[in-house]
């Protein structure tokens, strides 16, 4: 329940306060006053986009907060705990709109964001507005009407726990083929490719060996021939360097006992006749490893083909060919786990479809009972509207072969007729305005649920375009549905005024360069006056007579 209101420099407001009461407030005043400002400011309480020009003119910014008791709104109290944001049973909202636009939310003191403020608001407060007929025209608003005022809840959440169910089952289904990847056909070849590649040695290792070895195996005549030429350079007798140097040495050996250059000279001597002794043993084993044989090279080069032929078929170069191996590996194994799975994933799929169908048929025959009661008492309150004779139904069309969705398989539709003898049509097909607004009115009235008596349900003129006998049994709907929490309607009708538990009067004055607007309280002597003034324009005593008849027999009281 709304306990204050407070507003500062917001639109032609510079400073309000308001308390209110639990019951019916009614809020008046001359067109053009500025009513709806206050509707406007809690909208933006409640989580409306801003903008800069609701901040009055030479000011920096627009404060503005409100507070609520929620003792006995659980839904709002569960909501406020889960976000560690409560505060026993009291709820204090504020916003701030600066100039350059920018705006800051705050819930019981600590910052949020808007969108935190819009969830809170729609546990807090209901608002009604001149063309909320708008949105009821929308099949999803007319399904949630429905639902919100069924005792189906555990249906509802059935379906919906049964469509999440084959949700993640089709999820987990086309992710598995998605990773497969592999059109059934392509398995085959997959399949022989990767044959092809086991069939090999591809480690980096084996093809540099291979490489190796075909060079060595294509010029083994050139290769023997210098190594050959190598070893008889080195350890010919005659003149071969391992002789020149043992020469050398021995020639050195009886002066290098002086002189330490020459002694250095001796050692480096030494080690070459060494050097050149080992590297004529090393030439000689690889002379005898030298195969000339052309079996060997035939081997070999068809080895080396083959690799080509992969590396060009794969498009790699022969070092990455063993990386491929490995993918196509991967692939065909998720592959075959897909198709080896296939069956049972698919039966998965099936099987949670048809729990989903079968309890969205449940919620289906829970809904059609449901629209029959419902749409009796959207008729019933029509014809305190001042529409007599006229229709009013909930059409619930089963949809078995839909895409399956978290409120089931129905289409929902409103269809009404306001004069008799003229065939129901949708909703949005009506063509009056004043008609919609009360059709829109009996409809909320018919589908406010026990969560309306926790939440302040805000209209903004709803009863537009209506007079008469209409006019007082729209205040006495009104009136009603403040019954047990509170209600709050922006009105132009005395006969909706009267019903009031208390009464606003919204005021525009203009001084000098300024425009203002003033909302006050009004005693049980300025209702008298209020109300005349809404019967009758210009106030007289007979308009205050009226007036005063009007609230006695409304019950309000006078003093």
């Amino acid at each position: 329940m709304l306990l204050h209101l407070q507003i500062l420099d917001f639109a032609i407001i510079p400073s309000l306060d308001l308390e209110f009461s639990p019951g019916f407030t009614a809020i008046s005043g001359e067109t053009g006053a500025g009513k709806s400002i206050l509707v406007d400011a809690l909208g933006l309480l409640l989580g409306d986009r801003s903008d800069s020009q609701w901040v009055r003119a030479g000011a920096d910014k627009a404060e503005l907060s409100a507070e609520f008791t929620i003792a006995d709104n659980s839904e709002a109290l569960a909501w406020l705990q889960a976000q560690e944001l409560d505060q026993n049973h009291d709820c204090l909202l504020r916003r701030s709109i600066a100039a350059n636009g920018r705006s800051r939310a705050w819930i019981n003191g600590t910052p949020v964001t808007v969108s935190q403020l819009a969830e809170l608001g729609n546990l807090l407060v209901e608002l009604h507005g001149q063309n909320e007929h708008v949105q009821l025209t929308g099949p999803g608003r007319q399904l949630q009407l429905l639902d919100q005022t069924g005792h189906y809840a555990g249906n509802l959440r059935t379906v919906a726990e049964s469509w999440t169910v084959w949700r993640d089952a089709e999820r987990r289904y086309r992710e598995l083929r998605e990773a497969a990847a592999v059109p059934a056909g392509e398995l085959d070849l997959l399949r022989h490719q990767l044959k092809e590649l086991d069939a090999e040695d591809l480690t980096a290792e084996s093809i540099a060996e291979t490489e190796q070895e075909h060079r060595i195996l294509a010029q083994g005549e050139s290769l023997l021939q210098a190594l050959d030429q190598a070893m008889g350079t080195l350890d010919d007798e005659n003149g071969g360097v391992g002789t020149g140097i043992s020469r050398a040495a021995s020639a050195l050996e009886r002066f290098a006992r002086d002189s330490r250059p020459i002694d250095d000279a001796l050692r480096m001597l030494q080690e070459a006749r060494i050097n050149c002794q080992e590297a004529v043993s090393t030439l000689s084993q690889a002379a005898e490893k030298v195969d000339l044989s052309p079996e060997r090279l035939e081997q070999v080069s068809a080895r080396l083909d083959r690799l080509g032929d992969l590396s060009r078929k794969h498009r790699v170069e022969l070092e990455a060919l063993a990386s491929v191996r490995e993918e196509l590996r991967a692939r065909l194994d998720r592959a075959e786990l897909f198709e080896s799975r296939r069956n049972s994933i698919e039966a998965d799929c099936a099987n949670a479809l048809k729990d989903y169908r079968n309890a969205a048929l449940q919620l289906s025959g829970q809904r059609i009972e449901h629209a029959g009661t419902l749409s009796g008492r959207v008729r019933e309150l029509m014809q305190e509207l001042g529409m007599a004779g006229g229709q009013f139904s909930f059409e619930v069309t089963h949809d078995p072969e839909r895409t399956p969705s978290v409120t089931g398989d129905d289409r929902v539709i409103m269809k009404v007729s306001a004069n008799p003898g003229i065939p129901p049509a949708p909703l949005s097909k009506i063509a009056s305005g004043g008609e919609l607004s009360r059709i829109s009115l009996a409809i909320k009235v018919a589908c406010m649920g026990s969560a309306a008596h926790s939440r302040t349900q805000v209209f903004d003129e709803v009863d537009a375009g209506v007079g008469g006998e209409t006019a007082n049994a729209v205040g006495r709907m009104l009136q009603a549905t403040a019954r047990h929490g509170q209600a709050l309607c922006v009105t132009h009708l005395a006969q909706v005024a009267v019903r009031a538990d208390q009464q606003l009067q919204v005021s525009k004055r203009s001084g000098g360069e300024q425009t203002e607007v003033d909302t006050r309280p009004l005693g049980a002597e300025e209702r008298v006056e209020e109300v005349a003034r809404m019967l009758a324009g210009n106030v007289s005593a007979q308009s205050r007579a009226h007036a005063r008849e009007m609230l006695e027999s409304a019950g309000s009281a006078l003093h």
